[in-house]
């Protein structure tokens, strides 16, 4: 057995190594795709302007998902305020989880739709927002929503939508240059100048079109690591708060059982859910390589997990 502090200090650790290493390999897919840019094009500072151009390009974009995600994901999910009289074990289950933890309440909506299933949004604990389906809310017990409504307090509390936000700005900004590198050795013609190291231009070249090739699938894995690092930070963030494992134990294996996927869900919005809201588990070898691709990590692992906790 394992303390819950124990637990939270491996997660940590584990989750600055896969940060750690999408930070070194993002910056030499980006410097060597700069290169390659600039020795293709005869741009003798370095490729930077290009960096720069990709920067704006996914800082924008990223810029206005991340301060008004909360608004996308709850039209994209069909959600509504949740009504304190209608839902009021709803409401009292977070205002004293945040009262805890000295939080603010984050505003709180509902999904009408029986597959059971939660997500939160918002940029801080500010601006925060708790999701839960009907379907979670009629299908678990006290204990087990509570368990729910934690480890989703939990991600607002470890920031985790900033981190996977700035997270997404490298990973487009890898994609940009890729695509721009690709296009213009395909479509282009290298314009003809006079600059020394010609032979280490030419490799530079061949290694910024290898990263071209590979970066953003290998930037997306990674990407999808760290989503699945920061499940298991929160599931022990959860057993933090409420000192019980088996409440979040007892609801992720419900939640397991229940095969209905979640009929509002898309791949934009699938990551945010506590669990995998498509039920397409996939077994074996294949389910190995599949589980690669996906933002969560299996349900068993998660739980295997909790039952280590003291």
């Amino acid at each position: 057995m394992k303390n819950i502090y124990e637990v939270k200090s491996q997660n940590q650790f584990k989750s600055f190594v896969v940060v750690g290493f999408f930070l070194l390999f993002s910056t030499l897919a980006i410097y060597f795709l700069t290169k390659a840019f600039a020795y293709y094009t005869g741009y003798t500072p370095g490729g930077l302007g290009y960096l720069g151009v990709a920067l704006i390009f996914s800082g924008i974009t990223t810029f206005f998902s991340y301060f008004y995600s909360d608004k996308i994901v709850l039209t994209l999910s069909q959600a509504h305020p949740a009504d304190k009289r209608r839902y009021f074990n709803f409401y009292t289950a977070v205002e004293n989880l945040t009262l805890s933890q000295g939080m603010p309440v984050p505003k709180l909506y509902v999904v009408s739709d029986s597959a059971p299933n939660a997500f939160a949004t918002g940029r801080n604990a500010d601006h925060a927002v708790v999701c839960v389906t009907t379907g979670l809310l009629d299908k678990l017990n006290k204990t087990e929503l509570e368990g729910v409504l934690a480890h989703e307090l939990t991600h607002i509390k470890n920031y985790d939508m900033l981190l996977m936000s700035l997270v997404s700005v490298m990973v487009g900004v890898i994609a940009l240059l890729g695509d721009w590198l690709l296009r213009a050795s395909w479509f282009g013609r290298r314009k003809d100048s006079n600059r020394e190291g010609g032979q280490l231009g030419a490799i530079i070249m061949v290694i910024g079109i290898i990263f071209a090739l590979v970066s953003p699938i290998v930037s997306q894995l990674i990407q999808l690591a760290i989503s699945r690092r920061r499940e298991f930070m929160a599931d022990a963030g959860s057993v933090e708060i409420t000192r019980q494992p088996s409440g979040l134990i007892s609801a992720l294996q419900k939640l397991e059982s229940d095969s209905e996927p979640l009929e509002v869900a898309n791949k934009a919005t699938a990551h945010l859910y506590i669990v995998n809201p498509f039920k397409n588990q996939i077994k074996g070898a294949v389910g190995w390589f599949a589980g690669l691709f996906n933002t969560h990590p299996p349900i068993d692992q998660r739980i295997k997990a909790l039952k280590q906790m003291a």
